[in-house]
């Protein structure tokens, strides 16, 4: 395990509501071979996979036997405000200066003549909905996509989920992979850029994909920070780090919200514990 690893472990310990739970693992009984990568392997256990990958373990994954593909799979936190907010801030500037020339408007490809101006007035409503919409995305793909249940028959939909999410959940200590690499993560960026893009105007577009990506890097911070933060007790996210203890350790088919808990509230996800805790 990194250094960081153990340190954040070590400091975690003197408080129960974020103290990790680590599963004790004789690593040469293991249903895997961990001398090898895991990427090849994990597809093989078949319906012992899903208790296999939520017992969480204090050591990092190697998933490719290549080391280039290896190297390409992790990626340091930081790298993510470096590569995405002068992105974000460029994009900002541009979409206001079009709003601001007041020639956008809406709906102009169902009728012309009731179609609705768009001043750039409204920039700061656009784009704190892009930051509301990512949080909902946030929400969705966490959910329905990284927690899905891959068919103990499927060899290759395992492998997929291991590689998406689950070797996050076998190593949520392995400080390499817990912030989304950016050569992948431009493939999922650029899909929500040309889908906002075919149903709304170019800026409107823009602005709403501008607050998104504010919210991609704020979320993607603040899992990192979950992990390896040490917040003050009774803090906004120390709430949130006890939150996300408990989803990785105790109720990994609920509280799927990371950056907060709203989602989890509208669409009844949240801990049991969390809901007892709300009735009273």
């Amino acid at each position: 395990m990194e250094n960081g690893a153990m340190a954040a472990a070590g400091t975690q310990k003197t408080d129960p509501a974020i103290e990790p739970r680590f599963t004790v693992v004789d690593w040469d009984k293991d249903l895997v071979d961990w001398q090898k990568p895991l990427l090849w392997q994990v597809g093989s256990l078949g319906e012992k996979y899903d208790e296999w990958v939520h017992q969480p373990v204090t050591r990092p994954i190697r998933l490719f036997h290549s080391d280039l593909i290896e190297a390409l799979s992790k990626t340091v936190w930081y790298s993510v405000p470096i590569v995405w907010v002068p992105l974000m801030l460029y994009l900002s500037w541009v979409y206001y200066g079009t709003l601001a020339q007041g020639n956008v408007r809406l709906f102009t490809s169902f009728t012309t003549e009731y179609s609705v101006a768009v001043p750039k007035s409204v920039f700061p409503g656009l784009f704190v909905l892009g930051i509301v919409l990512w949080s909902l995305v946030e929400y969705l793909i966490h959910r329905f996509l990284f927690h899905m249940k891959p068919p103990s028959h499927s060899y290759y939909l395992i492998m997929l989920h291991f590689v998406m999410h689950g070797q996050h959940h076998k190593a949520p200590f392995d400080g390499s992979r817990l912030v989304f690499p950016p050569l992948p993560a431009s493939l999922v960026i650029a899909f929500f850029y040309v889908l906002l893009r075919l149903i709304l105007p170019e800026a409107v577009a823009g602005t709403v994909f501008a607050g998104g990506l504010l919210g991609y890097v704020i979320y993607d911070m603040i899992h990192y920070y979950l992990h390896f933060g040490s917040p003050h007790k009774g803090s906004y996210l120390y709430s949130m780090k006890a939150y996300h203890v408990k989803h990785h350790f105790e109720h990994q088919r609920s509280g799927f919200g990371i950056s907060s808990k709203l989602w989890d509230y509208c669409f009844h996800t949240l801990m049991p514990e969390e809901r007892h805790l709300k009735t009273q």
